[in-house]
């Protein structure tokens, strides 16, 4: 396949090179045990309360935990599933699996049984390491279905006192039979550690699952290691001991990669939140140095903010609407790299004192080094906005087999783009616009899935991304949308449905979305989800009386306000591209209902064919469609909605 390869390697930069004796994670826990055993490693909010474990802890907690698993049968080779919030159990867990030799795959704490069973069956798991009652539950409604399942052990008994099945274990009791081992065979988890070698597979990363049932990605431990190294030196957050909050899931190949192997390689300290609701408060304590929010992550952020905005006082919207534009003026003269007049220069210093200090502040950004965002595009105004902060948004382009592959350099942000390709990436765009990739730290092939493996290489070994895209003319990698996702209109032109979504979720009314259009229509259309909070915001301003999230959305008044936040995206976009109709849908999109992947990203094909009625309407002759459509409960019920949408023009 023709194309043109281009890369930006940085001559002053050189890896540090891995040694055997540091070239596995469990092998760096002991380095850091051996170096510093009384320094902090992780802290965990307990009842309020941060509680801090030192290296010491770190290591004797694995090493009793991976005794105590080779008591109970664990080999070389073997798989441990770990399901939970973020919590230092599950780091404990994936590093005692590793020592063992063994393979440490992560569920996502919100799948339900059946996933669970999935994820199990298809990883080979011998053993589940669970958080709480919530995922012990999962596992025991499918563990007839599940004969190579030895034990299921929990961590947090709260609930679980009176549960007696043989197949559940504490994790306590687990580190005790550990403890029973060392006794008679003093060294083993030495020994254990030393036989760990850096072309072992080290955990199976599980693909979003976009396009079909997730793929297990095995990483080895080259790709932690050496990936987590050269990423940290090249974004200058290596050894300097810097402070990071772990909240995206360490299911996903992100979080392994900066908490796990960051933390045991760069000097990560780790703090994890209490639970999920109070990450922001526990964020604003800690005052993170390193920050990785997913795309949507930052997008609820800037919703957030702009609500408090809508329901603050007269005196405080005058001064937020004053100052802000100051804000973003600076951030546009940083992203042109010009150098502002003084005179602008003292109203960025008023405004930052003024309101932007106070507002990073609050949103837990007051020492923020560096922030990325991944996982899925990010509008160009949230990066704007949040430049305005001080905070330097960092979007980067990766995936769960290629890990990442470009990122912006410090002081050389351009919104619209995923920056420079590393040092070590080669880049290639296909005759058909594909992004192609080739470097030495790829992931090693889909566990029990050698074909799917081959598919995705070519016979010159360029790994093709299915992503549609372009370097533009300073070498940034500018990302598009799916190959798949592209949409030909009836005229014969594309559009990306991904550029309007990312603008359309920008908006505080606007949670999801998705922008529909297909060779066989003339113009663009979209189902929109909005945000219930900040619309029912809107509505109790109003004095706009509802029940539900179905019966506001489909009131007139918040209808005309969706239609004005597409009008303000139509103004950006060329005529064939603009949106014209729209349906303000009755219900959230949901993974649990397949809708969206564990990390929120959009299942295009699915939901299409799921709304179709309603498509088909979008482009027919009606005002309104009745729908019924069957819901699934987080705690595993199913119900029926039975509404009327509204079909609307713009």
């Amino acid at each position: 396949m023709n194309g043109k390869v281009r890369s930006k390697p940085e001559e002053s930069f050189q890896v540090t090179e891995i040694s055997a004796e540091e070239d596995t994670l469990p092998k760096l826990l002991r380095r850091n045990y051996l170096k510093h055993p009384d320094d902090d490693a992780l802290r965990v909010k307990d009842r309020g309360i941060w509680v801090t474990y030192t290296w010491r802890d770190y290591y004797e907690a694995v090493k009793y935990f991976c005794l105590g698993l080779i008591s109970l049968g664990l080999e070389r080779g073997d798989k441990v599933a770990v399901i939970g919030e973020n919590k230092p159990e599950w780091y404990w867990a994936e590093l005692a699996a590793q020592a063992a030799g063994a393979v440490a795959t992560g569920i996502f704490v919100d799948c339900g049984p059946e996933e669970v069973k999935y994820f199990i069956q298809a990883s080979d798991a011998k053993f589940l390491v669970a958080h709480d009652q919530e995922q012990v539950d999962k596992a025991l409604a499918v563990k007839d279905k599940l004969p190579g399942l030895k034990k299921v052990i929990y961590w947090d008994p709260k609930g679980l006192w009176s549960y007696d099945d043989p197949i559940l274990m504490t994790f306590e009791a687990v580190q005790a039979l550990g403890r029973e081992l060392e006794k008679d065979q003093a060294g083993l988890f030495e020994r254990k550690i030393e036989e760990g070698s850096g072309d072992d597979v080290g955990i199976i990363s599980w693909t979003s699952g976009t396009t079909g049932l997730p793929k297990g990605a095995m990483l080895g431990n080259k790709f932690l290691v050496n990936f987590t190294m050269v990423w940290s030196q090249v974004d200058h957050w290596f050894g300097k001991g810097y402070e990071y909050v772990s909240f995206i899931p360490p299911a996903w190949a992100t979080e392994q990669a900066v908490g796990i192997a960051g933390s045991l390689l760069a000097d990560l300290v780790v703090n994890f939140p209490e639970e999920p609701e109070t990450v922001q408060e526990d964020l604003r304590e800690i005052g993170p140095h390193v920050l990785f929010y997913g795309a949507r992550q930052w997008e609820m952020v800037n919703r957030m903010v702009q609500a408090k905005m809508i329901d603050a006082s007269f005196l405080r919207r005058l001064i937020y609407r004053t100052f802000l534009p100051v804000g973003l003026k600076m951030a546009d003269s940083r992203i042109e790299q010009n150098r502002p007049g003084l005179g602008w220069r003292l109203l960025y210093f008023l405004a930052y004192q003024a309101v932007l200090r106070s507002l990073r502040d609050r949103l837990g950004l007051s020492k923020v080094k560096v922030a990325y965002s991944g996982g899925g595009a990010l509008s160009p105004e949230i990066i704007r906005y949040f430049l305005a902060l001080g905070v330097e948004i960092k979007l980067v382009y990766g995936s769960t087999e290629m890990g990442l592959v470009s990122i912006p350099r410090e002081g050389a942000l351009r919104p619209e783009t995923s920056g420079q390709p590393l040092p070590w990436v080669k880049i290639k765009i296909a005759e058909n616009g594909e992004i192609l990739v080739k470097h030495e730290y790829m992931f090693a092939g889909y566990y029990k899935n050698p074909e799917a493996t081959r598919k995705n290489f070519d016979e010159e070994g360029w790994y093709h991304t299915g992503d549609f895209g372009y370097l533009d003319e300073h070498g940034h990698l500018i990302v598009i949308d799916r190959m798949e996702d592209l949409k030909p209109l009836a005229g014969g032109k594309q559009f990306s449905p991904q550029y309007a979504e990312v603008r359309l979720r920008f908006s505080p009314y606007i949670k999801d979305v998705i922008v529909v259009g297909g060779e066989d229509v003339e113009f663009v259309t979209a189902l929109i989800n909005i945000d219930i909070d900040n619309v029912g915001r809107f509505a109790d301003a109003k004095k706009i009386v509802y029940t539900t999230f179905t019966d506001l959305s489909q009131k007139p008044e918040v209808i005309d306000l969706v239609k004005q936040e597409i009008q303000k995206l139509n103004r950006t976009l060329p005529e064939y591209a603009r949106i014209k109709r729209f349906v303000n849908l009755h219900k959230e999109f949901d993974p649990d209902e397949a809708e969206l992947t564990r990390t929120r990203k959009l299942r295009r094909t699915f939901v299409e064919e799921r709304y179709r009625e309603l498509i088909d309407a979008l482009y027919g002759d009606r005002d309104e469609v009745p729908v019924e459509a069957q819901v699934t409960y987080r705690d595993g019920r199913s119900g029926v909605i039975r509404t009327v949408i509204k079909v609307n023009t713009l």
